[in-house]
């Protein structure tokens, strides 16, 4: 084991949260604003999952008054604080980047019963 494989294995997190691509999440995300730091929360559609092991990110969509935003997030940050899984979608793919072209109830991902 090289010295880089060590350290990424020490800074894995082991409560990584679990969900797939198709759920809806609540990223709780640590804000640093001079000398404060305060959680910010951003809900979306998970559309993406990349990498694995120290470099896996995940990114997640919303839509914020009329304007599509996307966030990536690194899974194993320590400024991700927690993630929450809202509900579970219906996918049958592992990039749903079509959803940027959908607009209103097109848009939606079916939940998973």
């Amino acid at each position: 084991m090289t010295k880089f494989e060590a350290f990424a294995s020490e800074q894995l997190r082991a409560d990584a949260p679990k969900f797939n691509v198709g759920d809806t999440v609540k990223v709780h995300n640590l804000i640093k604003e001079g000398s404060r730091e305060r959680i910010q929360l951003f809900e979306g559609t998970v559309i993406a999952k990349h990498g694995g092991g120290i470099s896996e990110t995940f990114t997640v969509r919303r839509v914020a008054y009329g304007c599509g935003v996307e966030k990536t997030f690194p899974l194993h940050s320590p400024h991700v604080a927690k993630v929450d899984v809202i509900r579970q979608g219906k996918v049958r793919r592992a990039k749903l980047f079509y959803l940027r072209d959908r607009v209103g109830k097109a848009a939606k991902v079916k939940e998973l019963k």
